[in-house]
């Protein structure tokens, strides 16, 4: 009898999930291990933060769950699942499936040994590590994801975010972010990009202490939940596109827990 964690997927949620995944290829032996296993070990590791090599001996062994972990991601089939339950999860709440404002923003994390590769020093969080950039819509779900080191300028990273995004939001038109992404330049070329319309909300002067700006909060909501995983607390990763994976599991994780609750039926 296998053991069950909280990370593990419910019937619903693998329904769910299952739903948006692409068809199982026929050719070659059949597999030894069910993707459903293959999957909660990855959120195994996601939620713990635990090292592929220290998996629990009750899932398959760390380099069959690590090979599909990495397969998918080569494929680019995390990326296609997040779009495709995003899309559901907008729909669901009564939303057009494309959104037609986002908000911007970057978050410094620190890094280990392992990440020591590629990272660099924010001055002005002095975190040494990578720095995450996120676009998010209104409800908070991340459109494009990515990662550099902490010492890129988020008027730059921003750039390397939007490039070749227009085609996959065609409905966008307004960008919210802070005042990181002042300066006239970033927001002549989001017009260039794609007529996108770049405002930056700035905290009302005076203000001392935390206050919840309009708009921003929103990411950093999603800033929040992807805390909550341990694998995301520090960049372990020794590339940025795992970094960037393990974030998209997250809110795929997320998406699929909500939506697995809809599909649930209700008790009399």
């Amino acid at each position: 009898m296998r053991t069950s964690y909280p990370s593990n997927l419910s019937d619903a949620e693998w329904e769910t999930l299952q739903r948006h995944l692409p068809p199982l290829s026929k050719r070659g032996r059949p597999p030894i291990h069910f993707l459903r296993i293959i999957f909660d070990a990855i959120f195994y590791v996601l939620r713990t933060g635990c090292p592929w090599r220290y998996l629990p001996a009750n899932f398959p062994p760390w380099q069959t769950v690590f090979y599909h972990f990495r397969r998918l991601r080569l494929k680019g089939t995390w990326t296609l699942l997040l779009r495709a339950l995003h899309q559901t999860e907008r729909e669901r709440q009564g939303r057009n499936p494309h959104p037609s404002a986002a908000i911007m923003d970057a978050q410094s994390v620190k890094t280990v040994e392992e990440s020591a590769g590629i990272c660099g020093y924010d001055a002005h969080k002095q975190v040494k590590g990578r720095k995450r950039h996120l676009l998010v819509d209104m409800l908070g779900l991340p459109l494009p994801i990515y990662v550099t080191s902490a010492d890129v300028h988020d008027t730059r990273g921003a750039r390397c975010l939007l490039s070749g995004l227009a085609p996959f939001v065609p409905r966008l038109k307004k960008i919210w972010a802070d005042a990181a992404y002042r300066g006239k330049q970033l927001a002549d070329w989001c017009k260039e990009q794609a007529d996108w319309d770049l405002e930056v909300v700035e905290c009302d002067p005076g203000v001392r202490g935390f206050s919840i700006v309009p708009r921003r909060w929103v990411v950093e909501r999603t800033f929040s939940w992807l805390s909550r995983n341990r694998r995301l607390s520090k960049d372990y990763e020794r590339k940025v596109q795992t970094s960037e994976t393990l974030i998209q599991i997250a809110m795929i994780r997320l998406l699929v827990t909500r939506l697995g609750r809809s599909d649930e039926p209700l008790l009399s």
